[in-house]
Order: C-alpha cells, then sequence, then structure tokens
C-alpha cells in the first residue's frame, strides 16, 4: 500500500499540531500551577505542614461603678486532641479514659464536637487540674496529638454574692451553634449562659486567635511555630456597671442563709441598678468549665428554688405595696380625693354581697382619708376605692402603669409579671357572667390576677419618687431611659407622698424602720400566697423629698412586710452612710 506524497505532508502537519498543542497545554498547567495558583498550593502546602491551634481570646472584665472587679479571667488549662478519623479519636479516648478518668459522657461530648469541626482540636477537659496536667506533661510522647494549652478561665472573686446578676459562662452546646446569633462561634468555645455574661456576649466575647504548630506526615508535633502577630488572640473591651459592689456584698450579707427571697436598689432619677440579690444563692464558679453534676442535683432539688431568680423571675401577688397604683388610678381618674371617705367605715372587714372581706387588721381603722389609708394600709378603704374606680378602668390603669410589662431591665431571664388584659380575661377564665365584682376588691389591694416581679414593683416605685417617671432599671447602660406612666397634679403627687412617708412614722406599718437623719417613704405589704404561708414586700425611697435609692424588698413565706421593711430600712441607711434607727419591728 502506498501513501501519497500529500497525505504524509498532511500527516506529518498534524502531528507537529498535537505536539504543539501538548507544549502548550503542559506550559499552561505549569503556569498556572506555579503562577496564578501559587499561593493556594503554599497555603495547601502549609496546612499539611502547620496544625492551627485556636487561642482562645480572654473575656472581657466587669467591674463595678467604682472599678471594683466582678468578674476576671485566671490561667487554665485545657486538654485537646487531634485526630484523622472519628474511630482514630475513639481509640485515642479509650486509652486516655483511664488517666483522665473520662465517663461516657465525656467521650460522647469529644466526638460529638469532633463532627461538628473536624479540622479544630477536639477539646477533652476544657479545665483540667495541675495534676491531670501534670500526669500527661509526663508521657506527652505517648500522646503526641493531644494538645495542653493555657486558657483564660472565668472567674468571679464574690462567687454568691453577685451570681443573681453576673451569670455565668459555659460551653456552648449543640442548640446554641445552630442558632444564626452565634454563626460564627466553634465547638469548645466558652459563651455566656446567663445574666450579664449573656445579655452582653457581644461584647465580652473577644476574638479568636491561632496558633501553628509544625507536624510530620502522621500529625505528631515537630516544632511550634508560635503565634503570627496577626491572628493572636483579641481580648474583649470591658464591660463598666452600674452596680455598687459594697452595697452589693451588703445585701447578700442581710440575706445570709436563713432568707428566701430578694432585693433590688435603683437610682430612681437614671435607673441605675445599685444591687440585685436573690436568695438563696449559688457559685457561679462552680459552672465554669462544667457544672459538677452533684452539685447541679443539689441545686435542683434544694426547695428554696437557688436557680429562680427571685427579683427578676419570680412573680408575686404584690399585697398593699400595690396600694399606691389603686391610688393613682383613682386619683387620674377623679374618682377621689386625698381627703374623701369612704361610705363605709373599717371595722375589720367588709361586706360585699354574701361574702366578707377582711382587713389585715380585725380591729378595725374607722373611717380614713386616702393618706392615712396608706399609713395604716387599710383594706376595707380600697376595697371601695376598687368598686369606685370600677373594674374595668382598673385594668386599663394597671396596664397603663406597665403593671403587665417586663420591667426592661438588661437580663435575658426576666418574666413578664401577670395583670388582666381587659374584662374578657375573666370571661375566658371564669366562663361569661360567671365571676363577680369580688375580683374588684381583690385586685384593688394586690391580690387576684395580679402577680408582679420585685424588679417591675420598684420601676413602679421610680415613678412614685418622681412625680411619674418610670427609669428602665440598666445594670450596665449608661444612658438613662425614663417614660411618663401617670400624670397628676403636684398637689395630689404630694398626697402620695405624704401617706408613703407616713408608713414609717409613729403608728405607720414600717414605723420600726425608720432612718435617723432621714425621711424614708415606702409601703409594706403582707401577700396572700396559694402554695404557703404569706410572702412579705416593702418598696421605698429615701430620702422621701429628694429621692437617691428606691429599694424593693421580698421575702418568700411567713414574714410580714415589717420585716422586708427593716431589711430595705437597712440597704437604704448602708447606701446613705446614715444609722438606721433600732426598735422592735412590728407586725402589719
Amino acid at each position: 500500500m502506498s501513501f501519497h506524497p500529500n497525505d504524509v505532508a498532511r500527516r506529518a502537519r498534524m502531528s507537529s499540531l498535537f505536539l504543539v498543542l501538548g507544549f502548550v497545554v503542559l506550559v499552561g498547567a505549569f503556569f498556572n500551577t506555579q503562577v496564578i495558583k501559587h499561593n493556594q498550593y503554599v497555603m495547601q502546602s502549609e496546612e499539611n505542614r502547620l496544625r492551627p491551634i485556636p487561642l482562645p481570646a480572654p473575656r472581657g472584665i466587669i467591674y463595678d461603678k467604682y472599678g471594683k472587679v466582678i468578674a476576671e479571667n485566671l490561667p487554665a488549662y485545657s486538654v485537646s486532641i487531634t485526630a484523622p478519623t472519628v474511630d482514630s479519636l475513639r481509640a485515642a479516648l479509650a486509652q486516655l479514659a483511664p488517666t483522665l478518668q473520662l465517663t461516657q459522657n465525656d467521650i460522647n461530648l469529644a466526638i460529638r464536637r469532633y463532627r461538628r469541626a473536624p479540622t479544630r482540636p477536639t477539646v477533652i477537659i476544657p479545665d483540667a487540674s495541675i495534676d491531670i496536667v501534670s500526669v500527661l506533661e509526663e508521657h506527652r510522647l505517648d500522646y503526641p496529638r493531644l494538645i495542653i494549652q493555657s486558657v483564660p478561665k472565668r472567674y468571679y472573686p464574690d462567687g454568691p454574692d453577685v451570681a443573681s446578676f453576673v451569670g455565668y459562662t459555659g460551653e456552648i452546646t449543640e442548640t446554641e451553634l445552630n442558632d444564626p446569633k452565634y454563626t460564627n462561634y466553634k465547638p469548645g468555645q466558652q459563651i455566656g449562659k446567663a445574666g450579664l455574661e449573656k445579655q452582653y456576649e457581644n461584647i465580652l466575647h473577644g476574638r479568636e486567635g491561632v496558633r501553628f504548630d509544625e507536624v510530620d506526615a502522621r500529625g505528631r508535633p515537630v516544632r511550634g511555630e508560635g503565634p503570627r502577630p496577626d491572628l493572636d488572640p483579641e481580648g474583649a473591651p470591658p464591660l463598666y456597671t452600674n452596680i455598687d459592689l459594697d452595697l452589693q456584698k451588703f445585701t447578700a450579707g442581710i440575706f445570709a442563709d436563713s432568707l428566701q427571697g430578694g432585693a433590688i436598689a435603683i437610682d430612681p432619677t437614671t435607673g441605675a441598678v445599685l444591687a440585685l440579690y436573690s436568695a438563696p444563692s449559688w457559685d457561679p464558679n462552680k459552672f465554669t468549665g462544667g457544672i459538677p453534676v452533684d452539685y447541679y442535683k443539689q441545686l435542683l432539688e434544694d426547695k428554696r428554688r437557688p436557680l429562680v431568680n427571685k427579683v427578676i423571675q419570680g412573680r408575686y401577688p404584690p399585697g398593699s405595696t400595690f396600694k399606691l397604683a389603686t391610688s393613682v388610678i383613682a386619683l387620674e381618674n377623679g374618682v377621689a380625693t386625698p381627703k374623701d371617705r369612704m361610705p363605709v367605715p373599717c371595722t375589720g372587714g367588709y361586706q360585699f354581697g354574701n361574702r366578707y372581706f377582711r382587713c389585715w387588721d380585725k380591729r378595725g381603722h374607722g373611717s380614713l382619708s386616702l393618706e392615712d389609708a396608706i399609713k395604716h394600709s387599710c383594706d376595707v378603704y380600697f376595697y371601695q376605692l376598687g368598686l369606685k374606680i370600677g373594674l374595668t378602668k382598673l385594668i386599663a390603669g394597671g396596664i397603663r402603669l406597665t403593671m403587665r410589662d417586663k420591667s426592661g431591665i438588661d437580663l435575658p431571664e426576666e418574666n413578664q409579671p401577670y395583670w388582666p388584659y381587659a374584662l374578657e380575661y375573666y370571661d375566658k377564665k371564669y366562663g361569661p357572667r360567671n365571676w363577680s365584682n369580688a375580683e374588684t376588691l381583690n385586685l384593688s389591694i394586690g391580690q387576684g390576677a395580679n402577680s408582679q416581679t420585685v424588679v417591675n414593683m420598684a420601676k413602679l416605685y421610680t415613678a412614685l419618687a418622681s412625680g411619674g417617671t418610670a427609669a428602665r432599671p440598666e445594670i450596665a447602660h449608661l444612658v438613662a431611659q425614663r417614660k411618663p406612666i401617670y400624670k397628676l397634679s403636684p398637689e395630689l403627687q404630694t398626697a402620695l407622698l405624704n401617706g408613703l412617708k407616713a408608713v414609717t412614722t409613729g403608728g405607720g406599718t414600717a414605723a420600726a424602720s425608720a432612718i435617723a437623719g432621714t425621711e424614708l417613704a415606702g409601703k409594706t405589704g403582707t401577700a396572700q400566697n396559694p402554695g404557703g404561708a404569706d410572702h412579705g414586700w416593702f418598696v421605698g425611697f429615701a430620702p422621701a423629698d429628694h429621692p437617691q435609692i428606691v429599694v424593693a424588698v421580698l421575702l418568700e413565706f411567713g414574714l410580714h412586710g415589717s420585716r422586708a421593711a427593716h431589711i430595705a430600712s437597712a440597704i437604704i441607711s448602708h447606701f446613705l452612710k446614715i444609722a438606721p434607727i433600732e426598735a422592735t419591728m412590728d407586725e402589719g
């Protein structure tokens, strides 16, 4: 078979073309690898050679208003491990379990961390003791993939005294990692879980850094590269609060271990929270790095409910402390004046229909004006005042006074108070026309469908202390947020103030809690508790004519308002640096 010369030439040209194209492709690939994607391949090479080790950032320090430390960071140790697969991680954990005393729960948690972020070192022990660290350091060659590093650990110098508002930190959970709010967080990181730590997480968190360790082909450390300057962890800025740490510790000391309830102190002008304490308390230091099972079980089984914040979560009938709200509603609606007396004088109770509603004082108070009714806390007077207002206006007035609203304090766990939204509330609860106007009597004296938080009652009294403008309680915000919730003439406001002053003078229900050298204005309350013994209240402020502090105190189970008044008086005296008048406390 012979080939035409033209065929040979054509095939030669085709071969040459393919050779040229192949050369061009090879040159292009070489150019792409060496020039265009140079940085990418260098990075991949570096990543194969260098192991990134996350460096936790110190959380921001929390200070009181005078610069005293509420929350800080101490050096601690964490133990992590790197593993190429889940199976290798399981094998390593099984090997480490006897040395580290790992439980099955610890192992399962580590595996979940790994699956969430397999390229990060998996945290095994977030807060390792020095004994464990010493043992591991001695056997460093046996565990080449183990990483022991110094990390900042949250510490609260005054622990239980500040737990009620500062909260605590803990490891981010699977649920939280799925929350868009924590998009940039990684497994094993610490976040705020409650209180200020949670409320201001975006401020207190800081920016995680990274260190690169050189490893061999089997992932074993060769030498440390050290942190790169642009990847150092960045500590968070400090958080300055309005808390007076001295007053906070004094308040905690009053409650000690024997009382349960809560107290809050507020600057009525700015809303600055000076102290907030719930008793009994708990130690946030024990929550850092993982809550000990025995300690958590103890807290859960404690019938005094230490994990419930009595100031912002507990809801209690406000009792007679609410009579000032009833008074404001009556005066605003013009259904009574400060000098008005009710048609039926108090003889120890009030007959309404076929029911007899008792006054707290069985001896009776006789015929009283509004100021005297506040002073003596006469239930019979306020039963009739509530009837004069009418249930519809009473409900609407309570809504205007924010009895259905959260106080707005900058803590994430606050509960909403209970207060009827309209007459339909009773129709829905009892059925249409299956309830009577007796509900008005209960509501007017702080009982019935009325349960308030301690912080919300304190907010109401900031309005009473400043002529109708309520201050939003703020622990860390520095800009005052105030809102008018009622408007009365100066004469009517003075009448209310005189009634509150009279409570702490001779014959008043809190006369034993007067303060030498200044006038204390406030109101006691003994609230019925369907679940047991009554609760005791006091909400007040001082100096009465130029208030600097509002204090609300709630004592659970079997303690009258006079005892709460005594505690509030001591807190106010300590703040004003004035000695309280020592006297025997009367019940009332």
